[in-house]
């Protein structure tokens, strides 16, 4: 029998017969609040706070809250699969977990917790290379569960040699190129703390790790952290990279290559052209571009032009199940799920990672059969419809 990602509910409410409630919200749009008043502001802005005055990130949520979904009636739904294949690989639900950076700020445990629950639910860890843990920690804890690997691309060819060989040797199976970040955006929360973690050596794990980055330093890395520090700044990022250079990686890397941050039909197009198999709608969660186009208001666009030649998929905004639905309908082939699940890590460890993926799975599950819905193969775009201005 197809397992069924609603019946999370009924666990908390036979829980309840005990007096047992959950230890976290179940309305995942309250993690915020709570993570804000638990930890503190440096962390908590570095995770939540946006570029500008953050009008990107409240478009982002605006844009998804105006589509609305129309349910069906009398459809049977007795029996639901969520499954979907991505990269070529079977997932058992459209959804995966976003590579969020330095998450030794929200919890000791890391990106090491957030990927054991991953696997344990089945859902792709993204593992960032700013990570707080060396991929290979990532890898061991993960096990057998499905993960993939996030690059910042950085200056030294030999450092993003090394990181994707090591990535291709740690079991990570495709490669996510983040194109928006080659510089950091003005972001008010972190200027207002003087907050960046990089310049305390944290969300610098994988390159204090490899071999490539130490070839550049006079002194090993725990005799000069401050030179260390000081050669990872200078490398982070490369903003004279051009569609050219994709070349190099598909040179150093033999799986699936998807670009992040792609908000343009024409750019997507580039993509597919460049030989890349996929692309994620997206603008950061709102964390680069102040007064950038919403991400889901260019999902469509970018579905309509490519979704016949790559895989897309969508972050940027995603809080709740219908979030996910709504996606799926605009052209989105999975989603990937960043600061809610960062929040339940800084809140409950890895317990707080699986509490954030069963809500949004039995959203989801839930949200698709009460409009009609046995499985993601039939969202289209006439399954939404604009609310009024």
């Amino acid at each position: 029998m197809t397992r069924h990602w609603a019946d999370f509910q009924y666990e908390i409410y036979l829980n309840g017969m005990t007096g047992a409630v959950p230890r976290l919200p179940t309305d995942l749009t309250r993690l915020e609040e709570m993570a804000e008043r638990r930890l503190g502001p440096g962390p908590v802005g570095y995770v939540a706070g946006s570029a500008g005055d953050g009008s990107t990130a409240r478009a982002n949520r605006a844009a998804l809250e105006r589509h609305r979904i129309v349910p069906r009636m009398l459809r049977d739904v007795h029996e639901r699969d969520l499954s979907v294949e991505v990269l070529g690989r079977p997932l058992p639900a459209p959804l995966a977990l976003a590579p969020v950076g330095v998450l030794s700020i929200m919890h000791p445990e890391a990106e090491s917790a957030a990927a054991r629950a991953a696997t344990a639910l089945g859902v792709p860890f993204t593992l960032s290379s700013a990570s707080s843990t060396p991929l290979e920690e990532v890898a061991k804890a993960s096990g057998e569960g499905e993960r993939w690997f996030q690059l910042y691309w950085a200056k030294d060819r030999e450092v993003t040699r090394s990181f994707l060989r090591r990535a291709k040797a740690a079991g990570f199976t495709a490669l996510f190129v983040t194109l928006d970040t080659p510089l950091l955006a003005w972001r008010p929360r972190d200027l207002d703390q003087a907050y960046l973690p990089f310049l305390r050596g944290v969300g610098t794990a994988n390159y204090f790790t490899d071999p490539a980055f130490a070839a550049g330093l006079a002194k090993p890395v725990h005799e000069d952290p401050d030179a260390a520090v000081l050669h990872f700044v200078n490398m982070f990022a490369d903003p004279g990279k051009t569609w050219p250079d994709l070349a190099f990686l598909r040179e150093n890397w033999d799986g699936p290559i998807v670009l992040k941050g792609v908000l343009h039909p024409d750019d997507a197009r580039l993509a597919a052209e460049a030989g890349m198999d996929g692309v994620v709608v997206s603008n950061h969660g709102g964390r680069q571009v102040a007064g950038s186009l919403a991400a889901a208001d260019a999902l469509p666009a970018v579905a309509a032009a490519v979704g016949d030649r790559l895989t897309v998929l969508f972050d940027s905004g995603i809080r709740t199940g219908d979030d996910v639905v709504k996606a799926l309908a605009l052209g989105a082939e999975a989603v990937l799920l960043g600061r809610p699940y960062a929040y339940g890590l800084g809140l409950d460890g890895q317990a707080g990672v699986e509490h954030v993926l069963r809500c949004v799975l039995a959203e989801l599950d839930l949200t698709l059969a009460l409009s009609g819905h046995a499985g993601v193969g039939t969202l289209t775009r006439e399954v939404l419809t604009q609310a009024p201005l």
